[in-house]
């Protein structure tokens, strides 16, 4: 059921009674949109181009074994933009689910941190982290604390270069959260879907694969998304707005 902005208020009780249901066999995907109203942008399209390039050049192991210096250019661009940003209510919303016992895991597809800065403890990065970057010859990772000043980074152990450790484009996913994404799909009785526009493969299969296992799918999502037609209740508002609904009348 699509359920507008301002029909949530009307709906949200009975949106609820799915989460009190499903307690602690709740799963949530999110992506992009959730951060948004953090200030970070999509990083697609053209909000997501740096000099003239798209993400998809940049974010390129065949472009960074050719030109590094760019593309560090850009991570520094983007670090500088998340170290900035805050976790929003969507984000703190989801950190009082799992704290209150309703959510079992978020499973994100983004790379910022913001998750964890807003408390959520289990978290599975698909798409690794911004803010790690790991040497390319003698496989040494690093946390990266601030934004880098002399780029390409380079490794403090054998001083070869180090890129960031996020999955590019042309890359498979890790393998370890792939299984254990997939785990917690097949046991979930009831999937959040927030702010993902569901194109992005193998997250986006990863509603389909929970709702074959009997679980309910909610999406929340400013625009319908392939998503949106899998879902029990399609909630079309930004997620910054949605979840503090939803979340005051799941816990009252």
């Amino acid at each position: 059921m699509l359920v507008s902005k301002e029909e949530l208020d009307e709906y949200a009780t009975e949106i609820a009674k799915e989460f009190r249901n499903a307690k602690g066999k709740i799963v949530a995907l999110t992506g992009a949109g959730i951060s948004k109203a953090s200030g970070i942008p999509t990083f697609r399209g053209e909000e997501g181009k740096f000099k003239g390039l798209d993400s998809s050049v940049l974010a390129n192991p065949i472009t960074f074994e050719s030109d590094p210096h760019l593309v560090w250019e850009w991570y520094q661009y983007r670090l500088e933009i998340i170290m900035k940003a805050k976790p929003n209510q969507a984000h703190f919303s989801l950190a009082k689910l799992e704290k209150e016992g309703y959510l079992k895991a978020v499973i994100t597809q983004n790379v910022d941190g913001l998750h964890q800065r807003a408390g959520s403890e289990k978290v599975i990065e698909i798409h690794g982290s911004i803010m790690r970057a790991y040497c390319i010859q003698c496989f040494h990772k690093i946390t990266i604390k601030t934004v880098p000043s002399e780029i390409p980074m380079k490794c403090e152990k054998c001083g070869n270069l180090m890129r960031p450790d996020v999955v590019w484009f042309g890359e498979s996913l890790p393998e370890k959260e792939l299984l254990v994404s997939h785990r917690l799909m097949k046991e979930a009785d009831l999937v959040v879907v927030v702010g993902t526009s569901g194109l992005v493969m193998p997250a986006a299969r990863f509603p389909s694969v929970a709702k074959a296992f009997g679980a309910t799918i909610i999406d929340i999502n400013p625009t319908i998304t392939p998503i949106s037609e899998l879902a029990k209740w399609a909630i079309l508002a930004p997620s910054e707005e949605a979840l503090p609904i939803l979340v005051e009348k799941i816990l009252s």
